[in-house]
């Protein structure tokens, strides 16, 4: 045993703390120890449990009975006073009758360790660290000199039950390590517990964190709310759930938005700090991972500050609270939606709750307590009360009605399992048979000598069913992860109901374990419909998200989708292309055939066609009234013959822009640029020997010049064929190397499938051009050259304009034609060839045919050759 030494079990204390101080008689140092040295054992201070039964064997307990303490004053000239714990909660006083039921009932049992009997101390911790490590030393250390362990010898303590709280339980469980005592649980639920190599002894009856972070990820993207805000309390429960949490929403659409800690001792301005980031935070759900005694002080001043509309998401460490089913937390905080521990039955408990009163335990202060904070009297006649005496015609207080609604208990449950699997552990241990046991050499415990480690062994193995319901741990000493999914609705009374409307069951396969109605869920602000929490609106069909830069992912702006871009789903990143053939609509949600453009009959091809037939019909009236009109003298005098081969080609020219109008074909196409630029070389052809005529007529009235027989009928024929054989055998070479063909050209305009005719080879298109052009050059030339001749009708005048207007139309059709897109380009084509026809019809035949028409008298001989007498 422990010699020669004082014994400050485990860590030393600032508070008065149970110490036992063990001593000999100082001389028994240098000499052998005698009868006459006996050990003194004495008890520096007391630390008195809330309740006490004496058995063969003994577990401890420990509670937050009261959730709030008053820190005594450290100024280190006198021993500190013991906190002062302050904040009765019947919640967790219930939780300590469970624990008394459910030792008394298997007491009772004839099947459950038969002729034995537990015994029990069960403490207040406060809700506090400091609290619960002097409740577990005065658990080791006894209540008094002659019950404590280090005197009599071995502890009587098997296990203990507890903590609520992660801190609690952690400094719960470093304490009872060196000592191999087990302990179970019941309200601990961080992760960082499941760590054998640090808490080797620690068991718990509840889930830990991992499976409710999980849990409440899946809420969150079930009901997609992508903004949400974070407050918790400064110990490890919040910090290690929170860190959870934010792994579990890796690779998920959710961010968070803020992350606020309630400071470990309660501070006014600190959470009004965090009031107001909840107050101008864009997310309307905010996930609380608080204890009770955190979330208490919290909700007052933010009821004070009249904050609504805020969505809730509770842990289970408060989301069953009985103290917050009060009808004034209904306005702010109905509609909040958390992860309950799974209720169970406990047959005995509401009855065993009316007898713990204080006629039964007149002694007892946390019954009085009790009392006090259920029906708002006092039960002791004492003068320092300052609530009325108790008269027995009370009723119980709102706030704690739910005290005695037993009929789904939650966290008591697990208290309720915790003391039977210790129980059937114990049993199982009292059941080995010599020689076949699990310790060395195949040996089993001593009844009369139990040891903590080896309830430990047996409590891994333990595996029993308790309403249904069975019960195991797992090598990490978790239990079964299973969630009631609780939802804050009003009550009749108008009061706070908990309403279960979904379950998880992390035993299930991945993707089922949520399981919802959402029909039966009231949300913030007594709403059906489910909040939305987003840090930006979603991006309709149409568009893609755009990331901020230096901001969330959750945060972002929309972009339509480009034009050939479409998207037909809510907040996507991309927008896909439109095949080939398609583009895409005005909302650019859906791919349309694209339009196909060529210069049909519509408005602008029928202007083009009345324009090309009206120019038709009138080369055809002019050329009737010349035939009509033969024998005359300016029809005579300007070559008749010749005049005819002009109005027939050009006649043609006016019907060749009919062949632009329409849908492209193979034919249309070759058809095209081979008949005009044929039909006009044909008509300039006719007017150059024209040209030539006339310049030959009046050169070869000079003597000796008989240039007219060189040009006579056969010769001007010869020269038209020629030259329009030139242009002839351009086209023919054209049509036979690389013939004009209707392509689809989608590169101009990508909205739409321009019909047009390649030209197949651009080298024989621009050689038709440039060959029409020289053929108007040189007549030009020649008619400017002729335009002073003698005469009263001059036609090398008339000449000269016609290819100075036609020049200028072709010359201006390039870049009209390079420039235009689509179906204008084959209307400007067709224009120029219109242009340059009305041209040649205007400028050659309208002098004339106003003459034979308008002026008969001048229609002479003697007036065209300048020789009346006027």
């Amino acid at each position: 045993m422990f010699n020669n030494m004082t014994l400050l079990v485990l860590f030393p204390l600032l508070y008065s703390v149970s110490v036992l101080t063990i001593t000999h008689n100082p001389i028994s140092s240098f000499t052998s120890p005698t009868p006459s040295a006996a050990k003194v054992c004495t008890l520096q201070n007391s630390f008195q449990p809330a309740f006490v039964a004496k058995g063969d064997y003994v577990i401890g307990g420990i509670f937050p009975i009261h959730y709030n303490q008053e820190m005594p004053d450290l100024n280190c000239t006198y021993r500190p006073p013991p906190v002062r714990c302050n904040g009765f909660d019947p919640r967790a006083f219930r939780y300590a009758q469970t624990m008394r039921l459910a030792v008394e009932e298997i007491n009772q049992s004839t099947e459950l360790l038969p002729n034995y009997t537990l015994g029990y101390k069960i403490f207040d911790s406060c809700s506090y660290p400091l609290t619960g490590q002097r409740a577990a030393l005065a658990l080791l250390n006894g209540l008094s000199e002659d019950d404590s362990p280090m005197c009599s010898g071995a502890s009587s303590l098997l296990a203990v039950i507890g903590e609520s709280g992660a801190s609690q339980s952690i400094v719960l469980s470093r304490i009872l390590q060196p000592f191999r005592i087990p302990m179970i649980s019941y309200f601990s639920t961080c992760a960082c517990l499941s760590d054998k190599i640090k808490y080797p002894n620690f068991f718990r009856v509840i889930p830990n964190d991992d499976y409710q972070v999980k849990a409440i990820a899946q809420l969150l993207v079930r009901f997609n709310w992508t903004w949400v805000g974070l407050v918790r309390g400064d110990r490890e429960y919040g910090r290690f759930a929170v860190q959870g949490l934010l792994r579990e929403l890796q690779g998920t659409k959710v961010c968070v938005a803020y992350q606020e800690i309630l400071p470990l001792l309660y501070n006014r301005q600190k959470t009004l700090e965090i009031i107001q980031v909840i107050r101008s935070s864009s997310a309307k759900v905010v996930v609380a991972f608080l204890s009770v005694g955190e979330m208490t002080p919290f909700l007052r001043d933010y009821m004070i500050q009249n904050i609504t509309g805020i969505q809730w998401v509770a842990s289970e460490a408060w989301v069953t609270a009985s103290v917050f089913t009060w009808s004034k937390f209904y306005p702010y905080m109905g509609g909040t939606i958390g992860f309950g521990i799974r209720k169970g039955h406990i047959s005995r408990l509401s009855d065993y709750l009316q007898t713990v009163n204080p006629q039964m335990y007149p002694n007892n202060l946390l019954v009085k307590e009790l009392w006090q904070a259920l029906y708002g009297c006092s039960s002791s006649v004492s003068s320092d009360s300052k609530l009325p005496p108790c008269t027995g015609q009370e009723s119980l207080l709102e706030q704690h009605s739910a005290y005695m609604n037993t009929s789904s208990p939650r966290v008591a449950y697990n208290v309720y399992k915790a003391v039977y699997a210790i129980a059937h552990s114990l049993h199982n241990l009292l059941l080995c048979q010599p020689g076949s046991g699990p310790f060395q050499n195949n040996s089993c415990a001593q009844s009369n000598n139990i040891h903590p480690w080896q309830l430990q062994y047996y409590l891994q193995e333990v595996k029993f069913e308790i309403a249904g319901e069975e019960v195991n741990f797992d090598l990490k000493g978790d239990s079964i992860p299973y969630y009631d999914i609780i939802n804050w609705q009003r009550g009749t009374g108008g009061n706070t109901e908990f309403v279960n409307v979904g379950l998880f069951d992390g035993t299930k396969p991945a993707g089922e374990e949520l399981v919802i109605q959402e029909d039966g869920i009231i949300w913030a602000g007594h709403q059906s419909e489910v909040p939305v929490s987003v840090c930006s609106a979603s991006c309709p069909p149409g568009s893609r998200k755009a990331v901020r830069r230096g901001e969330p992912v959750c945060c972002f702006d929309c972009v339509p989708c480009d034009s050939g871009k479409i998207n037909n789903q809510t907040n996507s990143i991309d927008c896909r292309f439109c095949p080939d053939d398609f583009w895409s609509n005005k909302d650019r949600t859906a791919c349309i055939p694209k339009e196909v453009e060529f210069l049909a009959y519509d408005s602008l091809g029928i202007a083009l066609t009345v324009t090309s037939v009206v120019g038709a019909c009138l080369t055809v009236a002019v050329f009737a009234v010349f035939f009509y009109h033969r024998h005359t003298a300016i029809v005579r005098v300007n070559n008749s013959e010749l005049s005819f081969f002009i109005l027939f080609p050009l006649t043609l020219c006016f019907l060749c822009s009919l062949v632009f109008i329409g849908e492209p074909t193979p034919w249309s196409c070759m058809l095209r640029h081979t008949a005009f630029s044929i039909t006009f070389s044909l008509c300039l052809s006719c007017i150059l020997g024209k040209t030539l005529v006339v310049l030959a007529a009046f050169t070869a009235t000079r003597p000796g010049n008989n240039i007219m027989k060189w040009l006579g009928p056969k010769q001007q024929r010869f020269i038209i064929f020629s030259c329009t054989l030139v242009q002839v055998a351009i086209c023919a070479a054209w049509l036979i190397d690389a013939p004009p063909f209707p392509s689809r050209n989608t590169q101009y305009e990508r909205s739409k499938i321009i019909l047009e005719c390649s030209v197949g080879s651009s080298l024989a298109f621009w050689c038709v051009l440039g060959y029409i052009g020289l053929q108007a050059c040189l007549c030009f030339v020649l008619a400017f050259l002729a335009r002073k001749l003698p005469g009263n009708f001059n036609e090398a005048k008339f000449i000269t304009f016609t290819m100075l207007i036609f020049c200028a139309v072709w010359l201006a059709f390039i870049p009209a034609y390079i420039s235009s897109p689509g179906k204008y380009a084959d209307a400007v084509e067709s224009f120029a060839i219109l242009a340059s026809s009305f041209g040649l019809l205007f400028c050659l035949f309208t002098p004339k045919c106003y003459i034979i028409l308008v002026k008969p008298e001048k229609n002479k001989k003697q007036h065209l050759m300048g020789k009346d007498n006027k």
